[in-house]
């Protein structure tokens, strides 16, 4: 490695945060500028370690001691050429990636681990700055029609690797813009959207061409994309919320959580809100229920419309501080994290359920009915809970966010026509990445469920080969599992 000894001389350090008073006043991301040198000695934490375990991960197989190694010596033209071997859009893992990698990092075991997420971004960042990420058009074109249905990271993903391999790729949005939950689902704080939109300029500069305003199956044909493309690629996203069904759901003032955002998503990008169904927290007492990712997010836009409080309640039990038995290294522990935006200012609570929405007689929601539960473990080994005895409660609140998960991809107006195989969740059944209809493949939520960034990522890149694969015989795209890839990156 660039410096054997950078594990014991450098501490993890990270960019530190703007100021919370200051960055709720505006959608800006979160972090104050961190020195070049400083981002060096990070890289030169990365040990020569043997057996990386932060390739397996990483579910895109990152070469993540090679890049390390890379930054650590300035040679950042090597460091974007083995990031981008192996992940098309580090400019947003960089940003948004919970970095399974560093759970399982080697030094992580005793130490915290190497900043991976941060270098990674940090490469992106220096490879725009540096001039190189320019569009590289195939040389060859072979012909073959592809339509990607889903603008989000596996349907880019995905077009990306087709393009690279020839073939006429167009991407089929229903939104007015691309980029899915990447463009509607990441607030700005976390994700600008100018990340997105440099990124999409290079892809239609390669050739790759994006329709907004086209919703498979209700304004644009699955019959005549089954007629004018010689395979299709289902990406769309779990875009289907788990609803909580209690007395009161109707009142006005419940909202799910992914409305919330995308409609504030849409405010920074100048986009017009119909006032009537407009949703703010502004003055408001704010309940989000969730307590993950999707809840953070709740909790930081709550924050920016100067909410009058902001609570966050999970049904689950706080998690422990450390890693346990349960979830030892190299696994994803499930310990406490606490984000930026419950630092900016939110109540956060566990093992509580929603037992009741309570309206003001008008229609809108003014409280929120809870009890405490305790977790048992029942008799036939599976856990379950019941409520405490006298700790119910009715908190006040004028805005109630559902953040509970995501059941499947809107798949109805689409298979109307096709037909094709769901599992017992409604996801889309694959054998690999290839339907029940030999033409059409999937990849991302719509084929293994709500996930991460990064696992659509990996999604879309792999039915990417198996698509170019089933068009022209074989595939030269790189593969997550080709291990020769892994160790012949540079060649």
């Amino acid at each position: 490695m660039g410096k054997p000894t950078g594990f014991l001389e450098y501490n993890r350090e990270l960019p530190e945060y703007r100021d919370p008073k200051n960055r709720i006043n505006d959608y800006k991301e979160l972090y104050l500028p961190f020195p070049e040198e400083k981002t060096k000695e990070q890289a030169a934490r990365c040990m020569d370690c043997g057996v990386p375990f932060c390739h397996t991960g990483c579910p895109l197989g990152n070469i993540i001691p090679e890049f390390n190694d890379a930054v650590y010596n300035e040679d950042w033209e090597q460091a974007t050429r083995i990031l981008l071997s192996t992940n098309n859009f580090p400019e947003f893992t960089g940003r948004i990636c919970p970095a399974p990698c560093e759970s399982a990092c080697v030094l992580g075991i005793n130490k915290p681990p190497v900043a991976i997420e941060h270098i990674e971004k940090s490469i992106a960042e220096k490879a725009w700055e540096l001039g190189l990420i320019t569009p590289q058009v195939p040389e060859v074109r072979t012909g073959k029609k592809v339509a990607v249905v889903g603008s989000g990271p596996a349907g880019l993903a995905a077009a990306a690797q087709l393009n690279k391999a020839g073939h006429w790729v167009t991407v089929f949005e229903r939104a007015d813009r691309i980029g899915g939950l990447l463009r509607y689902g990441i607030p700005d704080f976390k994700l600008e959207k100018w990340t997105i939109d440099r990124k999409l300029a290079v892809m239609e500069a390669e050739g790759i061409v994006f329709k907004t305003n086209a919703n498979v199956g209700i304004n644009v044909s699955v019959e005549r994309l089954m007629a004018e493309f010689d395979a299709i690629v289902l990406c769309g996203g779990a875009t289907v919320p788990r609803d909580l069904n209690i007395p009161g759901r109707q009142l006005h003032g419940v909202h799910f959580a992914m409305d919330f955002l995308t409609q504030q998503n849409k405010r920074v990008a100048g986009d017009k809100i119909d006032n009537i169904k407009e949703i703010s927290a502004t003055g408001k007492n704010v309940l989000v229920i969730g307590g993950g990712d999707t809840g953070s997010d709740c909790v930081g836009t709550s924050n920016r419309h100067k909410a009058k409080s902001v609570s966050q309640i999970e049904l689950l039990a706080k998690p422990p501080m450390h890693r346990t038995d349960k979830d030892p290294w190299p696994k994803w522990p499930m310990i406490l994290r606490t984000s930026s935006s419950h630092q900016e200012g939110c109540d956060r609570d566990w093992s509580v359920l929603t037992k009741e929405f309570i309206g003001d007689g008008k229609g809108n929601l003014k409280a929120v009915r809870l009890v405490d539960i305790r977790w048992d473990m029942g008799s036939d080994g599976t856990p379950g809970f019941v409520e405490i005895e006298g700790s119910e409660k009715d908190l006040p609140c004028e805005l109630a966010l559902l953040a509970v998960g995501f059941v499947h991809g809107e798949m109805r107006n689409i298979n109307d026509s096709l037909g094709l195989n769901l599992d017992e969740r409604g996801n889309v059944k694959t054998q690999g990445y290839q339907t029940s209809l030999e033409k059409v493949f999937a990849a991302g939520d719509m084929r293994r469920g709500q996930s991460l960034v990064v696992w659509a990522i990996a999604e879309g890149r792999e039915a990417a080969r198996q698509v170019d694969e089933y068009l022209m015989g074989e595939s030269f795209l790189e593969s997550r599992d080709d291990s020769f890839f892994n160790v012949a990156y540079a060649k």
